[in-house]
């Protein structure tokens, strides 16, 4: 392609993005890029903090399922084209917290990097272990 576009007898420059307008990612975004990512890291029961997971609980029982999900547990910070993500895990039990947590950090920092931003920080806090008990349901 070349640097200039043919105009009625004339060469005007070709626009280039900058020229054209600029593109900023909103922090829900990224919450939900790294909330996906996180999920589906072996060891990682569930996201976000006791009362976090209570409210979720209490939408799921009035059909609101879906509501919060996306994003629970996470927040992030854009600026630019860099962000700053925080995030609260919670972990199945018999994992070790420090491979889980840095695959969390791996697996984040890929997927919300192959939509064009840098992450600078992936901040977790694990707030909790799940105990998958057999016969605990019900008991």
């Amino acid at each position: 392609m070349t640097d200039a576009v043919e105009n009625a007898g004339g060469t005007v420059p070709a626009a280039t993005g900058a020229a054209r307008g600029v593109t900023s990612v909103s922090d829900e975004v990224v919450e939900k890029i790294a909330g996906t990512a996180a999920r589906a890291v072996p060891g990682v029961a569930d996201l976000g903090g006791d009362v976090a997971r209570f409210f979720n609980s209490v939408l799921d029982k009035v059909g609101l399922d879906e509501v919060g999900d996306a994003s629970r547990g996470v927040s992030a910070e854009v600026k630019g084209a860099s962000a700053v993500i925080n995030m609260v895990l919670v972990i199945d039990a018999g994992h070790v917290v420090a491979d889980v947590t840095e695959a969390v950090r791996v697996a984040v920092i890929e997927a919300v990097e192959k939509y064009g931003l840098t992450v600078t920080q992936v901040n977790i806090t694990v707030d909790d272990i799940e105990l998958n008990q057999p016969g605990a349901a019900g008991a």
